[in-house]
């Protein structure tokens, strides 16, 4: 690739903008004399097919990634629905656990405790400085369902960064992907020989703070067009640190709002299905949520606006829904919470510990059950028989990832319910028959929400990311399935059209920036949607 400066003016002083531009073709004799690109592109897919196993085919995804970037993400968009689930979940999940042995060159930028006090000397190591737009930040503590795998969570930032680029044409270069090296608390890691983290307990609340305060200051001063996606911290600092920046910067956290704003928007879908066969109103629907951390109750604050977009208040939409963790019914008389549960711990019930999960569903009767618990087959064919018993079109959505801890299967979700269930899982499934039709899982992968509202927010240069922008983002993508897509019965459009749902989402994140006047693009407030829609499209990088 080649650079091309071009000069121009800005605040009444010419500056050198550096344009990458396409590299000329390579000199005769250096490729073989008859290299037909499309015939490569079936070389890279057929390559790719003959590994064995998923994990095989991450690496060599991987590999294809930093030798071929082009390639990997021309093969990225034409195959969709086949290449996602390799670098992402479920196959990450794995990657991530074996991410010390499978390791051959360095990606994205590690930040370890021992850098407190001169974190600004690290990142400005970083080569790309100029052109950062949107980094994803773990510290590693709470990888999907899997626990704390510590530094091997830089899987999760490189592929979640891979899915941006694909996902909404986010130009490869301007990412980061960045791993906070704060210590593990998993022995086997600390043990093992290969593991390439610090080998020490994580650090305490007050010295992490103390480290996040100076690295969200040095990341901001040194990369001023940045937004910033925090992934994977544990459910207590999940909350605190997007609580302690979301005013300060243009930050988000994908595990507590971009969970949340996909599975409203496949709720919106689902909820107007379920009451359509039900003949009860939008408002009656009761939501029950099996798993309380961070992802649960963060989906749940996001779930009360299906409720307030209907003009009920915060009160009454927060009294739609309850919660169950590890003890039971989250009630308030049931002794100390957690602070991130109070808010919907239920004042309505004074019994004793409810704690089996049909005596739950058979006292809320819930019209949609929700899974957030990482616990496999908590949904069993006793409670998924309830929800049928009770609704004849009951909404069911296992979202815990990888597929190995989803709450069900959509098979047994269909097997028992008659095939009437209203389904999304976190993870793929595939299709089934049944009696005589096809039936389409819906999947609240956050990949249909993230690429589009970073996008919009990058576009817009956002000061923050607000509650607004999340929302709009979460109706963007429930009123974007097609014609047909809604005669499959679909809740969620086909991942394949993900560049214009991206677009889509991304015009309406800018416009929802622009309501609360946190935008920084002032020259966008005067297009017509149309002409904003277009100049999106313009901004998306293609391979």
């Amino acid at each position: 690739m080649t650079i091309v400066l071009t000069p121009y003016w800005s605040n009444g002083v010419q500056k050198l903008k550096v344009a990458p531009q396409p590299a000329p073709p390579p000199k005769k004799g250096l490729v073989p004399p008859v290299l037909d690109q499309n015939i490569h592109t079936l070389r890279c897919l057929a390559q790719l097919r003959s590994k064995t196993s998923n994990l095989e085919k991450y690496i060599y995804l991987s590999h294809l990634k930093t030798d071929d970037p082009h390639m990997f993400y021309k093969l990225c968009l034409n195959h969709m629905s086949e290449i996602t689930p390799l670098i992402y979940t479920p196959t990450v999940g794995d990657a991530c656990q074996q991410f010390s042995q499978i390791y051959r060159r360095p990606e994205g930028l590690y930040v370890s405790i021992q850098d407190k006090g001169k974190i600004r000397a690290v990142i400005g190591n970083w080569p790309k400085i100029d052109d950062a737009r949107i980094s994803v930040v773990t510290d590693g503590s709470r990888i999907l369902g899997l626990g704390d795998l510590g530094v091997n969570g830089m899987g999760i930032s490189i592929g979640k960064l891979s899915l941006y680029v694909a996902g909404a044409g986010i130009r490869p270069e301007s990412t980061i992907p960045i791993c906070l090296d704060l210590g593990t608390n998993t022995q086997r890691y600390l043990d093992d020989p290969f593991y390439m983290g610090i080998r020490q307990k994580r650090v305490g609340d007050e010295e992490m703070a103390e480290f996040m305060d100076e690295f969200m200051h040095e990341m901001t001063t040194a990369f001023p067009k940045l937004m910033i996606q925090f992934e994977d911290f544990s459910t207590d600092n999940a909350f605190k640190y997007l609580e302690r920046y979301r005013n300060k910067y243009p930050v988000f956290n994908d595990d507590i709002q971009g969970t949340g704003a996909v599975v409203l928007s496949g709720f919106l879908n689902a909820a107007k299905l379920a009451s359509a066969a039900s003949g009860l109103p939008l408002t009656d629907h009761r939501i029950l949520f099996f798993g309380a951390g961070s992802a649960g109750v963060g989906v749940a604050s996001q779930l009360t606006s299906f409720f307030t977009l209907l003009g009920l208040t915060k009160e009454q939409a927060r009294r739609k829904i309850w919660l169950v963790d590890s003890q039971g019914l989250v009630y308030d008389t049931r002794g100390r919470l957690a602070e991130h549960k109070k808010y919907f711990s239920r004042d309505d019930y004074q019994g004793p510990p409810m704690t089996n999960l049909l005596d739950i569903i058979d006292y809320v009767r819930p019209t949609a059950l929700f899974g957030l618990s990482t616990i496999t087959d908590a949904f069993s064919g006793d409670v998924l028989d309830a929800m049928a018993a009770i609704n004849p079109r009951p909404i069911v959505f296992p979202l815990s990832n990888p597929v190995k801890l989803a709450e069900c299967s959509f098979a047994d979700a269909v097997a028992h319910t008659g095939g009437s269930v209203l389904f999304a899982s976190g993870s793929p499934f595939p299709e089934q028959q049944y009696q005589g039709k096809i039936l389409y899982p819906g999947q609240g992968n956050n990949m249909y929400i993230f690429p589009g509202l970073g996008l919009g927010a990058i576009l817009a240069r956002a000061a923050e990311v607000t509650d607004s922008m999340v929302e709009a983002s979460s109706l963007g993508l429930a009123q974007s399935l097609t014609k047909e897509e809604h005669a499959l019965g679909l809740i969620y459009p086909q991942i394949e059209r993900i560049r214009e749902i991206s677009a889509h989402i991304a015009k309406e994140v800018i416009r929802a920036a622009q309501k609360s006047g946190v935008d920084r693009s002032p020259d966008l407030r005067t297009k017509t949607d149309a002409e904003l829609l277009q100049f999106i499209n313009s901004k998306m990088w293609n391979p």
